[in-house]
């Protein structure tokens, strides 16, 4: 119980410091990690474990990828071929958001982030259009799509796996049954509302290997060249991933290695691409979900919820709290360690009120998913983060809305698609 009652605290402790953000947010996620260290409740090797996570060696790699994209100049010229079609602030966003939420069905969402970001970074700069108006809807696009197919968001497959065990499985596209139309009423949303809400400036100073305003004309077409070249490589070789038996981060690394070894990009460059101050704020906050896991402090707070609903709670009762449980975790942990966590627990509940398993863990992971009000919820909202210089309350003002109008869109769609009692 101590292990649970540090958890908890540190957890309040880390909520209040990322809302007040009187220190950087990166320095509140390792203060935990190292919190969590000294009481004990995790070993220094689980604490900063997250240095080699899968999605940090992603995110370091498809920073000097990125890099390399815009210091050659490419970013910029794509960027002028999206302007021709899209000329208003709003046309950007709508077409962004589009092209990030496509992608993001058939590659990883962060993965997707990670590619799109110096893309819209040479909008920005040939459009002059804000940072702060066009990397967070791209965020958000990423974590939408990633619930439009089966392999869009880890927390999809982990469902998968846990379906598997009661010999049921999710197709391809059936989370688009609810995974589209929330994708969709984001780009509404951003269109006709949300692009009002966006911030003017940045909150604190942004990543600075994108602001600054270079004269490309002198860079020599061979990197260009390959700059573009790894940049597809990179992305088709993370959407046959499975064909190639190579994880996401390595095909990763072997672009970023191949642009240096070719010196298309310097190596004081693409060290300085990798942003250390995201790469900590991910760490941290894995140090948390781990903690939360470990000492059984989520799976409590779960049991507890579920608990207070009695014995014979209605079915929507049911499935609204199944996923609002996990929309409010989801917020403070990542999207798949959120799902990874509720997973078994509504397989247990599904079993327990006698509920069809696939409308449970439909609930779970759209719930999981809709992580939009916080910069450390899911991996692209906390790429952005530094990059445009947003503070966490710009992600509770302008996706606090769209997180409440996707778990209204969810709640409708889900009892339709998948009753929890057919």
């Amino acid at each position: 119980m101590d292990g649970v009652i540090v958890t908890l605290v540190l957890l309040v402790f880390a909520i209040i410091m990322f809302v007040w953000e009187k220190i950087p947010l990166s320095i509140t996620a390792m203060t935990v990690a190292v919190c969590l260290t000294l009481t004990g409740v995790l070993t220094p090797k689980e604490a900063f474990l997250g240095f080699v996570d899968s999605n940090v060696l992603l995110f370091m790699a498809m920073f000097i990828v990125g890099a390399a994209f815009f210091d050659t100049g490419v970013a910029h010229a794509v960027g002028g071929l999206i302007n021709r079609f899209a000329k208003t602030e709003r046309q950007l966003i709508i077409a962004v958001m589009c092209i990030t939420g496509l992608m993001s069905t058939f590659l990883s969402n962060t993965g997707t982030t990670a590619v799109l970001i110096p893309l819209a970074m040479g909008l920005v700069q040939r459009t002059g259009i804000k940072a702060t108006k066009l990397l967070m809807p791209l965020a958000i696009a990423a974590s939408a799509g990633g619930n439009v197919s089966l392999i869009g968001s880890p927390g999809n497959m982990i469902a998968q796996s846990g379906l598997a065990q009661q010999n049921l499985a999710f197709a391809f596209f059936d989370y688009a049954l609810v995974g589209l139309p929330v994708l969709l009423v984001g780009i509404a949303y951003f269109a006709l509302i949300g692009h009002k809400l966006l911030p003017e400036e940045p909150t604190h100073t942004p990543a600075t290997e994108y602001t600054t305003d270079a004269d490309y004309s002198k860079v020599a077409m061979w990197r260009k060249v390959f700059a573009a070249g790894t940049l597809v490589a990179t992305v088709l070789g993370m959407i046959f991933e499975s064909q190639l038996g190579i994880k996401l981060h390595v095909i990763a690394w072997i672009g970023a290695l191949f642009l240096v070894a070719t010196r298309t990009i310097s190596e004081k460059v693409s060290v300085n691409a990798i942003d250390m101050k995201t790469i900590l704020l991910f760490v941290g906050s894995l140090a948390l979900a781990q903690a939360l896991v470990k000492t059984g402090a989520g799976a409590m707070i779960a049991d507890t919820i579920i608990q207070s609903l009695g014995d014979d709670p209605s079915p929507f009762m049911l499935l609204a709290v199944v996923f609002c449980i996990a929309a409010i975790l989801t917020q403070f942990m990542s999207n798949t360690a959120t799902t990874a966590l509720l997973v078994p627990i509504s397989l247990a509940l599904a079993q327990q009120v006698g509920a069809d398993p696939k409308a449970v863990l439909m609930a779970t992971v759209i719930g999981g998913s809709v992580a939009f009000a916080t910069p450390i919820g899911c991996p692209p909202n906390t790429m952005v983060y530094n990059v445009a210089g947003y503070s966490f309350m710009d992600y509770v003002k302008v996706g606090g809305p769209y997180l409440i109008l996707a778990m209204i869109t969810s709640l409708i769609l889900l009892p339709i698609f998948f009753p929890f009692y057919p």
